[in-house]
């Protein structure tokens, strides 16, 4: 148990590290330090994986390597994961293009969202909606509903 709580601050403090390097830019760094904490089940390390092999920065390019990124954050109740996994469906990229996935996504992601991006992520999520039958609308929310985040072990 001593063990656990000695680690947490230096995991902690890698997750910091890398998003320091993300945010001079510095991708190449910041990947390196993701990818152990995303495999060890990290949400915002995985969702920040997710976003650099989406945009191929400091990884080659990859939208299925994305996609799972973002998936398994997305899972656990990211919701930026959740956005990101969401527009993923909706224009079939590293996974096959799903209108009914998407908008699932993107209702819980709207749902968690913080305030200061809730409307912009509304707007994104309404668009899409628009171009559902009313059927795929009522199972987006229907899976959206059923869904429950789950913890990676």
């Amino acid at each position: 148990m001593l063990a656990l709580v000695l680690a947490a601050p230096a995991h902690a403090q890698s997750l910091r590290q890398g998003v320091a390097a993300f945010q001079r830019q510095d991708y190449g760094t910041a990947s390196r330090i993701f990818i152990p904490l995303a495999e060890r089940g990290n949400a915002p390390a995985q969702t920040y994986l997710g976003f650099l092999f989406e945009t191929g920065r400091g990884v080659p390019q990859n939208y299925t390597e994305a996609a799972m990124w973002y998936r398994r954050a997305a899972e656990q109740g990211d919701s930026r994961a959740q956005y990101s996994l969401g527009l993923l469906y909706d224009r079939g990229q590293g996974v096959p293009q799903n209108i009914v996935e998407a908008s699932k996504w993107l209702n819980l992601s709207t749902a968690a969202a913080p305030p200061p991006v809730r409307e912009a992520r509304a707007r994104i999520r309404d668009a899409v909606t628009t171009k559902m039958t009313r059927g795929e609308i009522a199972q987006a929310r229907l899976r959206a509903l059923e869904w429950a985040p789950s913890r990676e072990h």
